[in-house]
Formats: C-alpha cells, sequence, structure tokens
C-alpha cells in the first residue's frame, strides 16, 4: 500500500481509507450503506490490515455512533497498529447546543467519540460541516485546545467550500492556532466540482484531500449499466439514502459509465477499480476512502492500487467525465491562461 503525506503535517496516510459508515446499520439510511456486526466488522480490518490499509474512518452520526463503537471492538488490542478519523457537528440530539462547531457541543462531541473508539486520542478529527452561526476562530480554539490536551492529533474538514475553508485557514494562521490539514470532500469521475476551487485551494495551502463516496453514491461500482435494470441492492434503490447523495443526470452517467467499461477492458480490472485509480492520480489527493459491505467488495476495492492508469487512459476518463463550468470558472478558463492555469 502506498502512503502519502497528509496535507502539510507529517503525517503519512495509506491511499485507500475504510469508510465505516457500513458497520452497525441502525436506521433506514445506513442500512442501505451495509450493515456489519463486530465479527463481520474484525473480519474486514483484518483484510485491510493484512493489505496495509491502516486507517479507518468514522463518524459520530453514522448509526448513531454505533459505527464509532463496532470500530472499537474490531481494532481491540491493535489500536497502534491502526490510524482513526473521525468527525463530528451534526446533530445529536434535539436541543439547540446539541449541533455544529461551538466549544459547547465539539467538547461533548469530541468526549464521547472518544469514549466510543475506546481510544484516548483520536488521530485526525474533522468537522462534518460548516457551522455558519459558530464563529470560526471559536471552532479552531477549541479544536486546537484539544490537540494541546493530546486527545486529536490533526484536524481536518469536511464539506467545505473554498472561502469556509479558506477564512478557517486565515484564523489559523493569524492565532496561531492549530490549521486543517486534510478537507474531507465529494469527488468522483461523476462528481468534479470539487476540481474548480476547492482543488487549487488544496494546492496552494496544502491541504490533502481525503476523498468521499469515490464510487458516486454506489453508482460506478459496475452494477449500473445502460439497458439494463438497477441491481435489487443498491443505496439508490432507498429513496432517502439516494435523495441525500450527489444527483446525477442519468445519460451523462451512462456516459462515464461506457467509458469506465472500454478502460476496464483494456485494462483487465473492473470498473470500480479504474474509478478509483483515476481518483488516486488526482492532484492534493492524500487517500480515497472505501466501502465494503462484505470481503469480496473489499478485496476488489483495495485492487485499484498497485498499477497506474496510462495517460492516455485518463484523458479518456476526463473527456467523457468532463461537464460545463459554472461561473467564475469558466470565465477564469478563458481569459490569461497563462496567468490562471487550470489545476488539472
Amino acid at each position: 500500500m502506498e502512503y502519502r503525506q497528509l496535507g502539510a503535517s507529517g503525517l503519512k496516510v495509506p491511499a485507500l481509507t475504510f469508510g465505516t459508515g457500513t458497520f452497525g446499520g441502525g436506521n433506514e439510511f445506513f442500512k442501505a450503506w451495509g450493515g456489519s456486526d463486530v465479527a463481520e466488522a474484525t473480519r474486514l480490518v483484518d483484510v485491510c490490515l493484512e493489505a496495509g490499509l491502516t486507517m479507518f474512518d468514522s463518524a459520530d452520526g453514522y448509526s448513531n455512533g454505533l459505527a464509532e463503537e463496532i470500530l472499537a471492538q474490531a481494532i481491540k488490542g491493535r489500536r497502534d497498529k491502526v490510524l482513526i478519523s473521525t468527525k463530528g457537528s451534526f446533530p445529536r440530539g434535539p436541543g439547540p447546543n446539541e449541533l455544529g462547531s461551538s466549544r459547547f457541543h465539539l467538547t461533548r462531541a469530541v468526549e464521547a467519540s472518544l469514549r466510543r473508539l475506546g481510544t484516548d486520542y483520536i488521530d485526525l478529527y474533522q468537522l462534518h460541516a460548516f457551522d455558519a452561526v459558530t464563529p470560526v476562530e471559536e471552532a479552531l480554539s477549541t479544536l486546537d485546545g484539544m490537540v494541546r490536551a493530546g486527545k486529536i492529533r490533526y484536524i481536518g474538514c469536511s464539506n467545505f467550500s473554498g472561502w469556509h475553508l479558506m477564512k478557517s485557514l486565515a484564523a489559523s494562521e493569524r492565532l496561531g492556532l492549530s490549521r486543517y490539514v486534510a478537507h474531507q470532500a465529494y469527488y468522483s469521475l461523476v462528481g468534479r466540482e470539487y476540481e474548480w476551487e476547492l482543488m487549487p485551494l488544496a494546492l496552494d495551502q496544502k491541504v490533502g484531500a481525503v476523498v468521499w463516496s469515490p464510487l458516486g453514491w454506489g453508482r460506478l461500482t459496475g452494477k449500473i449499466r445502460r439497458g439494463q435494470p438497477m441491481p435489487p441492492v443498491t443505496r439508490l434503490q432507498s429513496k432517502i439514502a439516494a435523495d441525500k447523495g450527489p444527483q446525477v443526470p442519468q445519460e451523462y452517467l451512462y456516459q462515464v459509465v461506457d467509458c469506465l467499461d472500454a478502460v476496464a477492458r483494456d485494462t483487465g480490472k473492473t470498473i470500480a477499480q479504474v474509478a478509483l485509480n483515476w481518483l488516486l492520480q488526482r492532484p492534493s489527493v492524500a487517500t480515497v476512502i472505501i466501502g465494503a459491505r462484505n470481503e469480496e467488495q473489499l478485496r476488489q476495492n483495495i485492487g485499484a492500487t498497485g498499477w497506474k492508469l496510462t495517460g492516455a487512459q485518463i484523458a479518456q476518463l476526463d473527456a467523457a467525465s468532463a461537464v460545463p463550468l459554472t461561473y467564475p470558472y469558466w470565465h477564469q478558463r478563458s481569459t490569461f491562461l497563462d496567468r490562471n492555469p487550470p489545476a488539472v
């Protein structure tokens, strides 16, 4: 397994991270992802460690904390062999202070995650979403205090816009606070908006991308193809899960899958492996989060590493998945190209 530097930090992370959203299946939304119990989760962790995949991502919102509890059991006795990343800020109850990035909520959220994970430190803690009410200085100073206390090693964020992230980085520099070294962001061959603003920012500010849903919310697994029915087991068959995920025009999806099919035949790899390998070669990407309902899926996804698409194959996939830019990016691309080169 290749290891990469996480942003401007000194931490090395595996090119693939295992996502624990499939652990527990605590409600209808997460049942559409999977429902691994402790025994199955332990076996999946075994397979990951055998392959050199040592980073596991969770969140207090995954099955209301159950995913963190199952992860704790699955890594029991080998905490020193793994990196744990988790997230907080989503609502954890009905009260007005049971969500967001306030000092009040973040302190409680981190302490609760530590208890559920059965550990005294978290390697990477990320804000799951931007809180427009709490000052960024309050959120960052709270996280910085936890870094200084040894409860968190590194901090990151997730699902921030460009200005959210840049404002936070500027506040950290101005106040001498711990800095976001990771941004957990959605990025896939059918979701390339990350490239417009977040990728150039990541390259300029040295923030490593931790990619979530790299297979486009289950659309690029190889089970969805033009002219055939939707598979019976997929999160897209769950209306709750499908409605909360990224929307992709059907014909555009088929166009990308047709191209993936062709490249998969050329390489002897699966559609999912090709889609993941494409991401692993994108600028700013530190690690790609993979999920799996079972051992077979996990081994297939791990098979996305150890080889590389050719430049011609990457160009083929780039062309098939290209979409018109929104403003101001189309204007920037068409003017002063020598001074505003595209990130990719």
